[in-house]
């Protein structure tokens, strides 16, 4: 099982610098188009921070799929990616009194129009005008980054979190909770994770069994189910295998699947989550990057009273309560780290599918 040294939190100048380097695409197209620039150093306005960025996730769809074209988003460019992050709080804006330079902090810059119905209950997820930082606006392919305080989340003082480790849980970690509480995982449920080696996937894998569920893991690499296997969880199969349905209904002893997650959309894998799913069963799926149209079988759906759930992403909600099990000792899958300066070589890794768990980018904390 790999083992990554913990990453130091950064500190912060007295004055942070005019100018700063980030990486950058000037077009669309393979992992070569990313390289370093130098940028002006953003200024927190009001109700805003400035982090000096220490670790920052590269994500398949938010990134990779961003870069290449493929996101339905195409950002004005050139544009400086990168989602989720951690760091130190090096300048607070007009009116921010609850954070405090030096603090160090996660960053979920994933943010509703709070005004719309959606928000107003909670569910800021399916907000119509949704933006992300690194998607719709620069991110933190850089030194530093601003975002508003509602996307900040305070490491406790004391907490052994390293950035990059905070940095693997700051998105990826709310869409799992809110995957499960979608779903309506109780203890001791029978929980289904096909691609449970994937950033998301293992995050998932990782939360259910955290919260007491049994869980079963999927993948189609022989090397990345012994992975899996080392993580812990109660089976691990392959889900393209003839046998894979019938070894389900045995370790389930009849009953079948309580929350399956399929973040995959591929047909033939998903009619076999289907055919695992318990009476009032759910099946949830979080993205399609393997498919996106897949079989449905609707008379077992009602028949059987399941459920078939999609989940954009993660809320406020869902966050909190993350972060809740991060303080009970939640820690996500953190594959390994590259460098800044070598981006493109941690999003060709990404693309061959070689990641068992995140992949995060780190910058110089001196």
């Amino acid at each position: 099982m790999r083992t990554l040294t913990p990453l130091a939190w950064p500190d912060v100048p007295a004055a942070p610098p005019r100018t700063m380097t980030a990486v950058v695409f000037d077009e669309f197209g393979p992992p070569e188009v990313l390289h370093p620039a130098p940028v002006d150093t953003p200024v927190p306005g009001a109700g805003e921070v400035l982090v000096r960025v220490a670790a920052v996730c590269v994500g398949r769809f938010l990134d990779v799929a961003l870069r290449a074209g493929r996101h339905p988003v195409k950002p004005a460019l050139p544009h400086v990616p990168g989602v989720e992050h951690a760091g130190t709080v090096a300048a607070v804006g007009e009116g921010v009194s609850a954070i405090e330079v030096g603090q160090h902090v996660a960053v979920w810059p994933v943010l509703g129009c709070g005004e719309c119905e959606h928000c107003g209950v909670g569910r800021s997820e399916a907000c119509a005008r949704l933006r992300i930082a690194g998607v719709h606006a620069h991110g933190a392919y850089a030194e530093y980054t601003v975002v508003p305080t509602a996307a900040v989340w305070p490491i406790p003082a004391g907490s052994d979190l390293d950035p990059a480790t905070a940095a693997g849980v700051a998105l990826a970690g709310p869409v799992a909770m809110n995957q499960l509480r979608q779903a309506g995982l109780r203890p001791g449920d029978w929980v289904l994770v096909q691609g449970a080696a994937s950033a998301l996937g293992a995050t998932t894998a990782e939360l259910a069994r955290h919260l007491g569920a049994r869980v079963i893991g999927t993948s189609r690499a022989a090397w990345k189910r012994e992975r899996l296997t080392e993580r812990g969880l109660d089976a691990v199969l392959d889900p393209t295998d003839p046998g894979f349905v019938d070894e389900v209904r045995t370790l389930t002893g009849g009953a079948g699947i309580a929350v399956a997650v399929d973040d995959l959309g591929e047909p033939d894998i998903f009619a076999r989550t289907t055919d695992v799913l318990a009476p009032c069963g759910a099946l949830v799926s979080s993205g399609a990057f393997l498919g996106g149209r897949v079989p449905l079988d609707l008379a077992r759906l009602y028949t059987l009273n399941q459920r078939v759930l999609g989940v954009r992403t993660g809320n406020a909600a869902s966050a909190r309560a993350l972060w809740e099990e991060v303080g009970r000792g939640f820690r996500p899958v953190v594959d390994r780290s590259f460098p800044l300066a070598e981006a493109a070589a941690a999003h060709r890794f990404l693309e061959a599918d070689e990641n068992m768990g995140r992949v995060v980018l780190t910058l110089p904390t001196d």
